[in-house]
C-alpha cells in the first residue's frame, strides 16, 4: 500500500475515515479546502494540483459590483437577463451580494488584482454587463494568478492533503448516503478507496466531450456522471456555452481569444472584411455569447471563415494588455497586432450540472457540488461573462460553512494509509481510445452550437452503442455524461440561451423553467434512440462500431 501526495499534512483521521474529501483541485476545490481549515481535508485531483483546472485558464476575470455607483442588484439583473428566463433568482441575488466579500477573501490570499495609482481595483466591462465590474490581473491572467495564490495558501495550510494523478471513478454509497469515493490512477492500474463523512464534487466541466473546446483534458464530465450514477438529480444539462472566439488553429484544447478583446473594440469579420454581427444583434460583438457563437458557426457552415480584427482597437498594445492571447497567437504563427486572427466557436462552459441548492447540497445525502460541475441555477440558460469564477468561490465558501455547521467536531487522529489496489481493467486499450474519439466527434456534430431531433437521436444511439466497448470507469463516465447532455437537449423542445434547436427555433412559454433529470430517464431515451429508424441507420453507417 502506498500513499501518494504532493504535499501532506501531519497524518490525522477518525477510524480511517476522512472528514471531507474534495474531488477536484481547481478554484472551487481549493477555496473550499481553505475555508474548511483547520478541519482536515483531502483533495483528489487528476492532474498536478491546479494544472488540469479550467479556473487557471480563465482570461476574463471575476465579476463583482465593487465600483462606486454599481450595485449587487444591478449585477443580478444582468445575470438574470443573460440567463434567458430560467435563472434561480434567489441564488443569483445571493451570489452577487456576496461577491465583494469573496473578492476580499481572494485579496487576503494574495491575489494581485489590478489596481490604479490610488489603490482602487481596476474594473473592465465584458459582454452583457451594464457596468465595469470585472476584476482582472494583468489584463488576461486572472485565472492563472488566482490559482497560483490559492496554491501557495494551500501549501501553507497543514490541514490540506493533496493526492495527485487520480481521476474519480465512483461514489461509495450506503443507503441514501455518500460515504466516500474511489479513484483510479491516471494511465495506471491502481485504484484507491477513500471513505469520507462528506464528499464535495469540484471536478469541473464537460468541454472535452466535444472535438473543439477551450477546456483542459480533465474537463470530461466524470464528476457529473459519478453523481448521476449514484442517483443524484442533474439540472439544466442541455445548456452548454460555446465560446464564440477560440483560436481556429487546430490545437486541442483550442486557445481562447478572450471576451475582453471584443470589450476593447475588436471586430468580428469574414474573409471579405464584412462585419459578421452586422444586422444580427444591436450590441454587435458585445451580444450574448450564444448569439455571437451562432453567427460565427453559420459563417463557417457556409464554407466561409471568421476572424477577430484587433488591429485598430488594440494594435501595438496587444502584447502588454493581453499577453496570454498574444503568446497563443505567436505560437500559431499569427501576429494579432498586424493581422486578423481566425476564430471559431468552442465548447467552453456547462451551465447545467449536478443539481445543488443554495448551500451546495445535492439531492444525495453527504454529497455537495461547487463550481462548473454544479447546477445551482445561477447561470440559467446562458452564463454571464466572468460569473463562473464568482460562482465557484461563493458556493465553495457556502459548502465549507454548511459542512462546519453539520459536523462541528473534526477528527483528531491520523490519516489512514490509502487503499491502493491493482486493477487490470484500468489499463488503456485501442477500443476505448476509439470510443473517446467517437464521443467527441458525435457531440460536436450533433450536440453542438445548433441541434435538432434527428441529430440528437443519432448522438444518443451512437454513444450508447459505443458504451458496450467501455471497460474503464473513466471512459464509461465520459459516455454517461455525454448521454445526459444529449438526452436533456432532446427533451427540451425549444431554443433558449446556449441551447439552440433548429427544429424548434423559438422560445416556448411551456419551457420557461429549469430541467431536472435522473439517469434512469436518460437511459430510457437512449434505448428508444437505439431502436428508432434514425438510430439503427446511424449505428449501421458508423464504421468504428
Amino acid at each position: 500500500m502506498t500513499q501518494i501526495a504532493s504535499f501532506l499534512a501531519p497524518n490525522l483521521s477518525l477510524n480511517g475515515v476522512d472528514d471531507v474529501v474534495i474531488l477536484g483541485g481547481g478554484l472551487a476545490g481549493l477555496f473550499c479546502a481553505l475555508k474548511l481549515a483547520p478541519r482536515p481535508v483531502t483533495i483528489v485531483t487528476n492532474a498536478p494540483i491546479g494544472g488540469g483546472a479550467s479556473s487557471a485558464w480563465a482570461q476574463g476575470g471575476i465579476a463583482a459590483a465593487v465600483a462606486e455607483g454599481d450595485t449587487a442588484e444591478e449585477h443580478a439583473r444582468d445575470t438574470i437577463a443573460a440567463g434567458d428566463g430560467i435563472c434561480e433568482h434567489s441564488i443569483v441575488h445571493g451570489m452577487t451580494a456576496e461577491a465583494a466579500d469573496r473578492i476580499h477573501d481572494l485579496l487576503s490570499y494574495g491575489v494581485p488584482f489590478d489596481k490604479d495609482l490610488a489603490g482602487k481595483l481596476e474594473l473592465s466591462r465584458e459582454a452583457a454587463h451594464t457596468a465595469n465590474r470585472v476584476v482582472r490581473v494583468r489584463g488576461d491572467m486572472a485565472g492563472k494568478s488566482i490559482m497560483e495564490s490559492l496554491l501557495a495558501a494551500a501549501r501553507n495550510t497543514p490541514s490540506i492533503r493533496v493526492i495527485e494523478g487520480y481521476i474519480g471513478s465512483e461514489l461509495l454509497t450506503e443507503g441514501r448516503y455518500v460515504v466516500g469515493i474511489t479513484a483510479r490512477r491516471r494511465g495506471g492500474t491502481q485504484r484507491i478507496t477513500i471513505p469520507a463523512r462528506a464528499v464535495v464534487l469540484a471536478s469541473g466541466g464537460i468541454g472535452h466531450l466535444f472535438d473543439v473546446t477551450t477546456n483542459p483534458r480533465e474537463a470530461n464530465g466524470h464528476g457529473l456522471a459519478m453523481a448521476a450514477l449514484s442517483g443524484a438529480y442533474v439540472a439544466d444539462a442541455e445548456f452548454v456555452q460555446f465560446h464564440p472566439t477560440a483560436l481556429n488553429v487546430d490545437l486541442d484544447p483550442a486557445p481562447l481569444a478572450s471576451e475582453a478583446l471584443r470589450g476593447e473594440g475588436a471586430r468580428l469579420i469574414n474573409a471579405d472584411g464584412t462585419r459578421i454581427m452586422e444586422g444580427v444583434h444591436p450590441d454587435m460583438e458585445l451580444a450574448p455569447r450564444d448569439v455571437v457563437a451562432r453567427a460565427i458557426h453559420r459563417e463557417l457552415m457556409k464554407g466561409g471563415k471568421a476572424f477577430m480584427d484587433c488591429r485598430e482597437a488594440i494594435g501595438a498594445s496587444f502584447p502588454e494588455h493581453f499577453p496570454t492571447v498574444y503568446e497563443a497567437c505567436k505560437s500559431a504563427g499569427l501576429d494579432p497586432v498586424t493581422q486578423p486572427i481566425p476564430v471559431c466557436p468552442a465548447a467552453h462552459y456547462h451551465m447545467g450540472g449536478v443539481m445543488a441548492d443554495a448551500s451546495g447540497r445535492t439531492s444525495v445525502d453527504g454529497l455537495w457540488a461547487a463550481g462548473e460541475v454544479a447546477g445551482t441555477g445561477a447561470h440559467g440558460a446562458n452564463r454571464l461573462a466572468s460569473n463562473s469564477l464568482l460562482e465557484a468561490v461563493v458556493f465553495a465558501a457556502r459548502i465549507a460553512e454548511d459542512i462546519q455547521g453539520l459536523m462541528p467536531h473534526p477528527r483528531v487522529r491520523h490519516w489512514a494509509e490509502i487503499d491502493d489496489r491493482e486493477d487490470q481493467a484500468s489499463k488503456r486499450n485501442p477500443q476505448e481510445r476509439a470510443v473517446v474519439a467517437l464521443v467527441r466527434r458525435v457531440m460536436a456534430q450533433h450536440v453542438g452550437v445548433e441541434r435538432n431531433a434527428e441529430g440528437l437521436q443519432t448522438a444518443l444511439a451512437l454513444i450508447s452503442k459505443a458504451e458496450e466497448r467501455c471497460h474503464r470507469s473513466s471512459i464509461r463516465n465520459m459516455v454517461v455524461a455525454a448521454k445526459i447532455i444529449a438526452g436533456s437537449a432532446l427533451m427540451r423542445e425549444e431554443s433558449r440561451g446556449g441551447h439552440y434547436r433548429s427544429d424548434f427555433p423559438e422560445k416556448s412559454a411551456q419551457w420557461a423553467h429549469r430541467s431536472y433529470v435522473k439517469y434512469s430517464q436518460i437511459q430510457a431515451l437512449a434505448a428508444d434512440a437505439l431502436e428508432s429508424d434514425v438510430g439503427r441507420a446511424a449505428v449501421k453507417e458508423e464504421h468504428t462500431l
